[in-house]
């Protein structure tokens, strides 16, 4: 039912195809011009010839300029980043140049005039700003109603990629031999070391809280989404020896918002994947903050035998992509690399 409603607010899909996607932007471009060229075609002949078809020309390369200009950059530039004030003026002097340069071939165009048009009202000035004016006005439409498709088309995809993601996160959301694991452990130090049993059942049950609850918000505190993994980890190093955990924090993170469940996937695999039974067995994690840009890095020990020839992979990595895709859009770099001896995963996010 959630999808459903979503899905209604989008118009056909054939339309908003043709309207959106950019494979289709010759074809748009095409018929705009054609009809422009039809337009001015069935304009009075007010000139002599060849003056005739080389004012219509002129207009026609005129009212093109100020409707790419009006769309790809000064909607883009003002209008999308709130910039009215600015976005006016541009209005205003470009109006200003077309009234001079109208009345600047009006006068020296005055000669070619054909004689039953000798007495024209100068009220054909006002109605060829008039015609300017729509095509501004219409350049900027379209591109907000693009702008409105293009953000509706994400927002129904984030809800289908989040449900999805909620659907995978109930069923992992307690991975049954990382909880078999810890309450075996803590069977055994209930009669050894009372007190550390009740540590490990204290952070095994912050850990849940927040995979169950507390993440299901849109937004959490970066400093929440540290702690949770920090609360992994050190879980995960109660069972194994051998294994060093270092989590370094740069910058400042305190009231820093993001998506969640951001980094729990790198991590869930960096454990899975360097478990190694001879040699010392590590992951690292840093969190750089820096101007508004979030810099993730999680590095891994691999054993020396590697099972799996991809280290990270399959719907795992292929949803924490997709999620990127839609929650940052243009924002964000993924880089992943598969050494001989590590495996690194570096996420740059602008926030």
């Amino acid at each position: 039912m959630y999808l459903e409603n979503s899905s209604n607010i989008l118009p056909n899909r054939s339309l908003l195809q043709f309207i959106v996607s950019p494979k289709f932007s010759v074809y748009r471009h095409v018929i705009l011009i054609s009809l422009f060229s039809a337009g001015l075609y069935a304009k009075n002949d007010v000139y002599m010839e060849p003056v005739n078809s080389l004012t219509k020309v002129v207009m026609l390369l005129s009212i093109l300029s100020l409707f790419y200009l009006n769309m790809y950059r000064l909607v883009p530039a003002l209008i999308f980043k709130e910039k009215y004030i600015q976005y006016f003026f541009w209005i205003v002097l470009v109006f200003g140049i077309i009234t001079m340069l109208i009345l600047f071939l009006k006068s020296y165009l005055k000669p070619y005039i054909r004689p039953k048009y000798q007495e024209e009202d100068q009220g054909s000035d006002l109605l060829g700003l008039t015609v300017y004016f729509i095509f501004m006005a219409a350049s900027t439409a379209v591109k907000l109603f693009q702008r409105l498709i293009s953000h509706t088309r994400r927002i129904v995809e984030l809800e289908t990629a989040t449900m999805k993601a909620e659907l995978g996160q109930l069923k992992n959301q307690i991975n049954p031999h990382f909880l078999f694991n810890m309450l075996n452990n803590v069977n055994v130090l209930t009669r050894k070391d009372p007190e550390k049993a009740s540590q490990i059942i204290m952070k095994l049950s912050t850990l849940l809280r927040y995979q169950l609850y507390d993440s299901a918000r849109e937004q959490v505190l970066l400093t929440a989404e540290v702690k949770f993994l920090e609360d992994f980890l050190n879980l995960e190093k109660i069972r194994r020896d051998n294994f060093e955990i270092i989590i370094s924090k740069d910058g400042e993170l305190e009231g820093v918002q993001l998506a969640p469940l951001l980094f729990i996937i790198f991590a869930e695999n960096a454990v899975k994947h360097n478990e190694d039974a001879e040699n010392k067995s590590y992951v690292h994690l840093h969190f750089i903050m820096k101007d508004k840009q979030l810099t993730f890095q999680c590095v891994n020990s691999k054993p020396g035998k590697s099972e799996s020839d991809n280290h990270i992979g399959g719907l795992g990595l292929a949803n924490i992509k997709r999620r990127l895709e839609l929650l940052y859009p243009g924002k964000h770099k993924l880089v992943i690399q598969d050494l001989d001896d590590q495996f690194n995963v570096n996420l740059i996010i602008e926030l």
